[in-house]
């Protein structure tokens, strides 16, 4: 996905670890290094 790396993949992937799955697309910006901006344009390209 356009400015997701390793290192945001994998922050992703520890928050879904220890949070369970995504109940919505809004929870993306809990994810730490993901703000408001990149939530917005993910938004647009994933799905729940």
């Amino acid at each position: 996905m356009p400015g997701i790396g390793p290192v945001l993949a994998q922050r992703i992937v520890d928050h879904r670890t220890r949070q369970g799955p995504f109940g919505s697309v809004d929870e993306l910006d809990d994810v730490p290094g993901i703000g408001p901006a990149i939530a917005a344009e993910l938004a647009e390209l994933v799905a729940v």
